[in-house]
C-alpha cells in the first residue's frame, strides 16, 4: 500500500523546497514529485502536451484535470518507494473531487495527510519575485496565481479538515525549521 501526502501552500510558500528536502533526509522511504515541475518537464520537452501546458502555465493559469492526474497517478505507480510527497496539488475543488474519486477506487493508494504550508502573501511575494525562475514569475501573474490559490482554498481545507487529514504548518520559519516540524509530522503517518 503507498501512501500519499499532499503538500499544499502558496506560490513562494516553500512547499517544493521542504518537500524536496524531507526526500533527500528519507530517501530510501519517501519519493517526492511537484506537479509543477512534471508539467514545467512536460513543457520542456516539446511535446504537444507540453504545449497545451505551458498556454496554462504561462498566464498562472490551472492545467486541466486530466493532465494533472495522469501525472499524479503515473508517479505514484511507478515510484520505487512507498511513500510519496506530492506538492502543488490540488489546487482546485475539482482537482480535488477528481483525486478524492479516483483514491476512493484505489486500493493500493492512501491518502494519509495533506499538509497545508502557511505564509503571508507579503512572503509569498517577496520569495517569488525574488527568485524570479521564469517568464510566470512577475507581478502580474504572482497576483493571478494567488488568486487562483486563495480562491478554493477554504473549501480544500473544509473538506481535508472533515476527513481529519488537514495539518497546517507555519512556512514563516527557517527552511530548516519547517522541514524539521514537517518531517517528524510526517514521520508520524508513514
Amino acid at each position: 500500500m503507498k501512501k500519499l501526502i499532499l503538500i499544499i501552500g502558496a506560490p513562494g510558500s516553500g512547499k517544493t523546497t521542504d518537500a524536496e528536502l524531507i526526500a533527500e533526509q528519507n530517501s530510501d522511504s519517501i519519493n517526492h514529485y511537484s506537479t509543477g515541475d512534471l508539467l514545467r518537464d512536460e513543457v520542456a520537452s516539446g511535446s504537444e502536451r507540453g504545449k497545451i501546458i505551458n498556454g496554462f502555465i504561462s498566464k498562472g493559469n490551472i492545467v486541466p484535470i486530466e493532465i494533472a492526474i495522469e501525472t499524479i497517478i503515473s508517479a505514484i505507480k511507478y515510484s520505487n518507494a512507498d511513500n510519496i510527497i506530492i506538492d502543488g496539488y490540488p489546487r482546485s475543488n475539482e482537482q480535488m473531487n477528481a483525486l478524492d474519486e479516483y483514491l476512493q477506487k484505489e486500493d493500493n493508494i492512501e491518502l494519509v495527510s495533506v499538509i497545508e504550508v502557511e505564509v503571508s502573501e507579503e512572503t509569498a511575494r517577496d520569495r517569488v519575485l525574488g527568485r524570479a525562475r521564469g517568464a510566470d514569475d512577475n507581478n502580474e501573474v504572482f497576483n493571478n496565481r494567488m488568486k487562483v490559490y486563495l480562491d478554493p482554498l477554504k473549501d480544500i481545507q473544509d473538506f481535508y479538515t472533515k476527513q481529519n487529514l488537514l495539518k497546517k504548518i507555519s512556512g514563516e520559519a527557517s527552511i530548516e525549521e519547517v522541514v524539521s516540524i514537517m518531517q517528524d509530522f510526517i514521520k508520524t503517518k508513514v
